[in-house]
């Protein structure tokens, strides 16, 4: 068996690291708590390891 493509692997991340700035992004103009719960599902779904507190951290440092 191959190795996987290193192309398909870096697409994958820059995918999923728009994705979680898209989301980021919704979240921080969320009006309402159920909104944002809503959000950070869809962020869950994404990146299951990420805890909320990484997630508002990733915007405060810029990544």
């Amino acid at each position: 068996m191959g190795k996987p493509s290193r192309y398909k692997e870096i697409h994958r991340r820059r995918v999923r690291r728009e994705k979680l700035r898209l989301l980021r992004k919704r979240y921080m103009n969320a009006t309402s708590d159920e909104e944002r719960q809503m959000i950070f599902e869809k962020v869950k779904r994404v990146s299951p390891g990420l805890s909320l507190e990484e997630f508002l951290l990733q915007k405060a440092s810029g990544q």
